[in-house]
């Protein structure tokens, strides 16, 4: 497969894969984990209120928090009040940035209700003069973030796309399912083709329920988009960068990470949220952290009934060696799962045909995590 690096205006991308922002999630230490396993263009933050950036919030500074080995890093913002925007773009240049988002695919209620998040999607002329004078105040590439619209009536992604790329627009993200749909339903991989023909020349990036190497390539190769972001996929499999980029290049599956391999990437992802925000903070958000890494464990209930109690490093050090004890009676002589006890393999959630109609919602894929934009 012709696949090809990524570049955003002057910034080039080791490969066209992309961590999505996730709203409680995608924090510097998972940036990090993703990155040590490596095979990642561009990881973006969690969604930044604009305002409370201006404002120099704690929590606002603590979202776009990065280190030396978190490169190149995006900010991805929110907001519809143009000087606030414009501010908040000089200030994560100067924070050391390599881009910045404009946040126009969250569905959430509390972010479309002031204007940003989807809700940006309904009025596209006004939208692409408020991220003109972004691109404009800044020196590094903006990029926009969107859904396919607001409902299927409403699909707007393809206007605002070539009005976003005349203002200056470096690239734009498209997830493809509308604001109506959140997560429910499938992806329209036709809704995202017609993005791609909409603009001259700068690249569309997809994204929604990439969940394999597999998915990623029929996506690239049934939208004609120049790469893929993943959100909630890149969670529940941390490989999937490194697993992606080399099918991509030699068609090749990559054999699944053994579950001590899995174990020392969990553990280290505890160790940096150590790190970052110190030991009490950090296990307590490692508690819905860990939940993920173990719905590809096996059998898990013991490991997810302990690990949202651990207060320390120690606790969870000491979950570890009692959940390989109780684990290893669903094992064979080889120490493998028995194949009844293996978890499902990922399934493909995609539309590919304008005329098709939108599935029921197939939680069993990749479920919604829970947090404090719930829906994101």
């Amino acid at each position: 497969m012709d696949i090809r690096p990524l570049q955003f205006g002057a910034l080039q991308l080791e490969a066209p894969l992309l961590l999505s922002p996730l709203a409680g999630y995608t924090n510097l230490p998972f940036r990090l984990v993703v990155r040590e396993i490596g095979s990642i263009g561009l990881c973006t933050t969690d969604l930044v209120n604009a305002r409370s950036l201006i404002e120099q919030n704690r929590k606002a500074l603590k979202l776009i928090e990065t280190a030396p080995a978190d490169r190149p890093m995006a900010v991805q913002l929110f907001g519809s009040v143009p000087d606030e925007m414009v501010a908040a773009a000089q200030i994560c240049e100067q924070h050391g940035a390599a881009s910045v988002d404009v946040n126009m695919g969250c569905p959430v209620r509390k972010v479309c209700q002031v204007g940003g998040g989807s809700a940006m999607m309904t009025e596209w002329q006004k939208t692409a003069e408020l991220v003109g004078r972004m691109v404009r105040a800044v020196k590094i590439p903006v990029t926009c973030k969107m859904r396919l619209g607001w409902d299927e009536d409403n699909i707007t992604a393809p206007d605002l796309s070539r009005a976003l790329e005349e203002v200056g627009v470096a690239a734009v993200m498209v997830h493809g399912r509308t604001r109506q749909q959140g997560f429910e339903g499938q992806v329209n991989l036709a809704g995202i083709r017609k993005v791609v023909e909409a603009v001259k020349s700068i690249p569309v990036i997809g994204n929604g329920d990439v969940t394999t190497p597999q998915a990623a390539k029929t996506m690239i190769e049934t939208t004609g988009c120049s790469g893929v972001s993943v959100g909630r996929g890149a969670f529940y499999n941390p490989w999937i960068f490194a697993h992606t980029w080399h099918y991509l290049r030699t068609g090749e599956l990559l054999p699944e990470p053994s579950f001590e391999e899995r174990v020392r990437v969990m553990s280290r992802h505890l160790d940096l949220m150590i790190e970052v925000f110190g030991e009490p903070l950090g296990c307590r958000m490692f508690r819905k952290v860990g939940p993920w890494y173990a719905k590809r464990f096996g059998p898990a209930s013991y490991f997810n009934r302990k690990v949202v109690l651990i207060a320390t490093k120690t606790d969870f050090n000491t979950l570890v060696e009692g959940y390989r004890t109780w684990r290893a009676q669903f094992l064979d002589e080889k120490g493998e799962l028995l194949p009844r006890y293996a978890p499902a393999p990922m399934v493909l959630n995609f539309r590919t045909a304008e005329s098709e109609e939108p599935a029921v919602a197939q939680r069993s894929a990749i479920p919604v995590p829970s947090g404090p934009n719930e829906l994101w």
